[in-house]
């Protein structure tokens, strides 16, 4: 069943205010342990407890560096001086638990290690002025709370509860340092490792299979080391893809006895507006009834005879099927399917009826069932590249689609469309992100589309088959080869809005890079029984996970509106550390475009989009506004409300937290109605019914200030756009676009206890020219989530807000 939501929602609880007329990145660090010598003491004594290095049978130690429970950890000294820093395990903050760093110290290195912690037990450096300073090695010594032997747990990537049970021989996937690689193969067999006879060779790594047991291997690390990292053997889609069709089989039916298609009173229907969907496969079968199969156009048939839909589908209900079947765990599926066919078997539609067919299959699935949908299309089209962001009428039939102004049923509506594949022939081998911003692989129309969440890729696959010639083209975490970036930087919404796993592209021999079966996702096949398994990926696959993903969201909180879950989901999103190593080190505002052009807002994170806990509070709003009222002298009409929100901050909590960063981070979504005519004329503001804007008032900012400050900005929408220096991360430049906006800040946190007025203003929109009728009874629905991040502090933020909401829900009323 729906859980309820751990978010507080609070529905049109807005305190409306009148417009007034006109006229009228400090480095953080550890704080300062209580004892400095007790504290060194402690660490020396841990020093002491380490096997002795003296005799030479060692090269070195593996060690696993704690950090201090709800501290930095500054690690720039555990990778110099001898020692080498292997892997950091972030613990996520809500844990509150320290971060971890596993390093390899010689002997050399430890006794390094241990005159920094006598150096800070006694020394202090001395100022500028004479005066006495900071203990030497302040920010290392304090950063770690305890230092132990490392065993090979420290050593595994990916989750700990993957890591082999028992002492039988298992293969191991082994990271190697590429320097000390030849002397750890030549005595491997003496310890009880088998090492496999395939390389796969990075700048710093060579990683081999190997066949031991634990406690072999982990003997063969104490006496050899150069081992960086451990993982499980990579099984990749190509595996099971390569299978004869019995083996298919088999696997297929162990999958069919793991999964189970939960009963649910009213489930989320994921709608694929693609080339149909084949029933015939077993794993598709029981989430899609033949009646929830239609077209655009009745003489088409429902029939998948492509295979792109079917793919679609297996990925919408399952994800990525080698995750699904290396895992073999029970598998429980509350979303359900529906096909919408809106390209006919053979040849394409005309150009000018791309909007009409998406249009009449949507209208086909709404008139047989009233059900919450979650529309996905991964259809896209090249004939209106290069638009550079502006309106098509493909795409503006996608806004009126979203906003419930266009289709048999005005009902605004959730839907998700791909950014598009990039041109294969474009790339080479080497620099592919330049590639990808050339303008011939601009996001495809109507992935632009202001009210549509537009799916791009990127990619965690870099494996190939042990033995198989060439390399993955995009390195782990980053943009993947196929997906479009936006050509534009301003006035033109942020696409694409978040990313999913689309594959990577390999290369062998000379450009272009090609796809691999290993490199992409594995899903259901069409030709069913002839073929249970294939291969799919790019932003169409990304498209289809995506949805996967939004569906079980709403699934769990159904009573949400399309553009509150399009928030929740959006703002959960955050860049990988591979797309955030493109920024520079202290990246002003401007220089996220380039990420946001690739990336979007990132990669979605389910459990921040689902989770309130006691240090990151989402606070959501669903509420409506009527933005714009007749001008008294008759001219243009002008501003009439904006909505303001004293936010239930935990301010004693806050308070305690005195200059300890906080980050705030707030999303702010509606649904635009679109007029394509406007920007035609040169209005690019006024392609929007409305456009919403948000403002957090400033430390020891009154009401009053803070409403005549918006005022001042709601009547300058078209002019030169200036960032404010108010600390927001990415600035109005990249926010204050299209019909969803997100920006974040880190401030103290006594300073946030002073900043808890919210407020949410119209600027200008096409409702507000003079020819638009009657404004008094036009109003918009607009979504608002506050997100609070207190970084692991123990602090009890979660009951102070709570006692907050109650009076907030007993004060607040519309004006």
């Amino acid at each position: 069943m729906p859980r309820d939501l751990p978010h507080f929602i609070i529905s049109g609880l807005g305190r409306s205010e009148k417009y007034k007329a006109k006229g009228s990145g400090s480095t953080k660090r550890p704080h300062d342990v209580p004892n400095r010598a007790q504290h060194a003491q402690a660490l020396l004594r841990a020093l002491d407890a380490l096997p002795d290095l003296s005799g030479g049978a060692r090269p070195g130690v593996y060690l696993e560096v704690q950090g201090r429970a709800g501290e930095v950890m500054i690690t720039k000294g555990l990778n110099a001086s001898d020692l080498t820093l292997l892997s950091i395990v972030q613990e996520h903050p809500e844990n509150n638990q320290p971060t971890k760093a596993t390093v390899f110290a010689t002997a050399k290195g430890l006794d390094k290690l241990r005159h920094k912690i006598e150096d800070f037990a006694d020394k202090n450096r001395t100022k500028a002025d004479g005066s006495e300073g900071r203990p030497y090695n302040a920010d290392l010594v304090q950063s770690i709370g305890a230092i132990v032997e490392a065993g090979l747990r420290a050593l595994w990537r990916g989750p700990i509860s993957k890591f082999p049970d028992g002492d039988g021989t298992i293969p191991w996937e082994i990271w190697l340092d590429i320097s000390q690689a030849e002397a750890f193969f030549a005595r491997a067999a003496e310890f009880g490792v088998a090492i496999g006879a395939d390389r796969l060779e990075f700048p710093e790594d060579l990683v081999v299979i190997a066949n031991a047991t634990q406690n072999s291997l982990a003997l063969a690390n104490r006496r050899l080391a150069g081992v960086r990292a451990l993982a499980a053997p990579t099984v990749t889609a190509d595996y099971f893809d390569a299978m004869q069709i019995e083996e298919q089989a088999e696997w297929l039916g162990a999958l069919q006895n793991l999964t189970t298609f939960e009963p649910i009173d009213s489930p989320t229907y994921i709608t694929l507006l693609d080339r149909g969907v084949s029933r015939a496969h077993p794993l598709i079968a029981p989430a899609l009834t033949g009646a929830d199969r239609h077209a655009a156009d009745p003489a088409w048939g429902v029939e998948d005879y492509v295979g792109h839909g079917t793919q679609l589908a297996g990925l919408s209900l399952y994800g990525d099927l080698t995750v699904a079947l290396q895992a073999m765990m029970p598998i429980q599926l509350r979303q359900r399917l529906e096909s919408a066919k809106i390209i006919p078997d053979a040849g394409h539609n005309p150009h000018h009826l791309l909007g009409a067919m998406t249009r009449a299959g949507i209208n086909a699935v709404e008139t047989a069932a009233d059900r919450r949908r979650i529309f996905a299309m991964a259809s896209t089209t090249e004939d209106d590249t290069p638009h550079d962001g502006a309106p098509t009428s493909w795409s503006t039939e996608i806004d009126q689609l979203v906003a419930g102004v266009s289709g048999l049923k005005k009902i605004p509506r959730l839907l998700l469309v791909s950014a598009g594949n990039t041109n294969q022939n474009l790339f080479g081998n080497d620099d592919y992100l330049s590639s990808s911003h050339h303008p011939e692989n601009e996001i495809e129309s109507p992935a632009h589309a202001w009210n549509a969440i537009c799916v791009g890729a990127y990619t965690n696959k870099i494996f190939l088959p042990f033995g198989e010639a060439g390399v993955p083209l995009a390195p782990a975490g980053d943009l993947a080869p196929s997906s479009r970036t936006a050509s534009w930087l301003s006035h033109w919404p942020i696409k694409p809005d978040i990313v999913f796993e689309g594959g990577n592209w390999v290369v062998n021999g000379p450009p272009p890079p090609m796809g691999h079966s290993a490199l992409a996702l594995l899903t259901t096949d069409h030709q069913f029984p002839l073929r249970v398994f294939t291969t799919c990926g790019e932003t169409s696959g990304a498209t289809a996970l995506a949805a996967r993903a939004i569906s079980e969201l709403w699934t769990e909180y159904p009573h949400l509106w399309p553009e509150t879950i399009r928030a929740l989901f959006i703002s959960s999103a955050r860049w990988t550390q591979q797309m955030r190593s493109h920024l520079p080190t202290n990246p002003a505002k401007g220089a996220y475009g380039q990420l946001f052009q690739r990336y979007g807002y990132g990669v979605p994170d389910m459990q921040r989009a689902r989770r309130s806990a006691s240090n990151a509070l989402s606070l959501v709003v669903q509420d409506t506004i009527q933005p714009y009222r007749s001008s008294d002298s008759g001219g243009e009409h002008t501003h009439n409300e904006m909505k303001l929100f004293e936010l239930p901050w935990p301010v004693e909590e806050l308070r305690k937290l005195a200059d300890t960063p906080v980050t705030l981070r707030v999303a702010l979504s509606t649904y635009i109605q679109p007029n394509p005519s406007e920007p035609a004329r040169g209005s690019k503001f006024r392609y929007a019914s409305h456009n919403l804007r948000f403002k957090l008032n400033r430390p020891n900012e009154g009401k009053s200030e803070f409403i005549a400050r918006i005022s001042k900005i709601a009547e300058q929408p078209e002019g030169p756009v200036v960032d404010e220096d108010d600390g927001w991360k990415f600035g109005r430049n990249r926010r204050d676009v299209g019909s969803i906006q997100i920006d974040e800040l880190s401030c103290a946190a006594s300073d946030l206890a002073r900043r808890n007025i919210v407020a949410v203003h119209p600027v200008a929109g096409w409702w507000k020219a003079r020819t638009a009728k009657d404004p008094e009874n036009r109003s918009a629905r607009f979504a608002l989530v506050v997100e609070i991040d207190a970084e692991a502090l123990e602090t009890n933020l979660y009951a102070e807000v709570q006692m907050a909401i109650d009076n907030l829900n007993a004060v607040s009323v519309v004006v």
